[in-house]
């Protein structure tokens, strides 16, 4: 049996400039889970710091909007590599349903809320909005995820990418 040298080596199209331009949406959209989802920590965790501050009761929902804000940022980072991501579908799912949740729980409260000049309301009415883009970015990972899943996981071999299954 002879070796056949063309059918090991690399195609063009899986040279290193198309693989990164491919990634790239996927890197900006993880970009920007990260940085909004840091954004929820900072606008929710201000309310916290105040009540410690003044040895108060804090609420468990805006705890629950930290956490959902921490897990969202350290899986944005964690999901960035394309790997991951492909495999991590069902998390995006995870953390989507979070967000969801949060969205949910703060908008009752703030939506239909009257500011009238209280800067509170309106930083909570901002951070209602910024829960809806989490939530939204991370159902769009999470069906990108799905496609890349279910569509092109067939077609290397999972331990050394070149062998087609």
């Amino acid at each position: 049996m002879a070796f056949n040298r063309a059918k090991f080596s690399r195609s063009s199209s899986t040279s290193s400039s198309g693989s990164l331009l491919s990634k790239l949406p996927l890197w900006v959209l993880r970009f920007l889970q990260f940085v909004f989802a840091v954004t929820v920590i900072g606008l929710y965790a201000q309310d916290l710091r105040r009540a410690d501050k003044e040895n108060k009761y804090s609420d468990s929902k805006w705890g629950y909007a930290v956490a959902v804000g921490t897990i969202g940022a350290v899986s944005s980072l964690l999901l960035a590599w394309p790997r991951l991501s492909m495999w991590g579908w069902g998390w995006d799912l995870v953390v989507f349903i979070l967000f969801t949740a949060l969205f949910g729980l703060f908008a009752r409260m703030y939506i239909h809320e009257n500011p009238e000049g209280n800067g509170g309301i309106r930083r909570m009415k901002s951070a209602v909005w910024i829960d809806l883009i989490n939530m939204l970015l991370w159902f769009v990972t999470a069906i990108y995820g799905m496609v890349m899943f279910f569509f092109f996981r067939g077609r290397k071999s999972l331990h050394t990418g070149r062998a087609t299954v």
